[in-house]
């Protein structure tokens, strides 16, 4: 009996909820980004700044395009393939202007392969409409495989998370790792800090809450 005294105490001891680890499972859900309908609807890229100076240009930045080419019998043929990430770069519709930059640039879209295959016409080729089969399975292979992938994503995250079930005016401790104005020593200090009220939530992950004024520099969305 006396075990779960000291347990039902520990959870009500401000003291004991700041000082220790938390080992309950952490609250997060995987959601489930939206999927692209078309080849290269989605490209991501990312900017490296801030390097030193070098070469006879003074390069101080550069931008890396990753992609699944990193196997050895593609290091020699790279230039072979800028022509058509170029293509699939001018015709994919970016967020920012919602518009794809050949339509900004020249007005009009350069017509892809698969357009150039007209069902309605009496006679089709019939490599042209072979090869019109091969890239509709390839891509429905491609959705099935994201699916899944997604799928066995969430079920092993599910395994070591929980469903977060935060209310509005709740009041909820937040990890120090997430402050780094907190003075002390790093292995001395508490696990979390607060508790603090949630005045807002964001998304089904994120909660807002009201910081303490010392607090106040770091945003307070978590």
């Amino acid at each position: 009996m006396w075990q779960k005294d000291v347990a039902e105490y520990c959870k009500t001891c401000d003291r004991c909820q700041k000082a220790n680890k938390s080992t309950d499972k952490r609250l997060r859900n995987m959601i489930k980004i939206k999927e692209p309908s078309r080849p290269w609807e989605i490209i991501h890229m990312d900017w490296v700044t801030g390097l030193p100076p070098g070469g006879d240009r003074s390069y101080n930045a550069c931008l890396l395009i990753v992609v699944r080419l990193n196997f050895d019998r593609f290091t020699n043929e790279w230039c072979t393939l800028l022509a058509a990430l170029e293509l699939a770069y001018k015709t994919s519709i970016h967020s920012s202007t919602n518009q794809t930059p050949a339509i900004l640039e020249k007005g009009w879209n350069p017509k892809l392969p698969q357009n150039c295959l007209r069902i309605d016409l009496i006679e089709i080729h019939p490599t042209a409409a072979s090869c019109k089969g091969i890239l509709d399975k390839a891509r429905k292979h491609a959705v099935r495989c994201m699916e899944d992938s997604f799928a066995y994503a969430k079920d092993i995250c599910d395994k070591s998370h929980a469903t977060p079930d935060f209310k509005v005016g709740d009041l909820a401790l937040v990890s120090t790792t997430n402050f780094n104005n907190i003075k002390g020593c790093k292995k001395l200090k508490d696990s979390f800090a607060g508790p603090f009220v949630i005045k807002a939530l964001d998304g089904e992950n994120g909660v807002e809450v009201e910081l303490s004024e010392e607090l106040s520099n770091t945003h307070p969305t978590f």
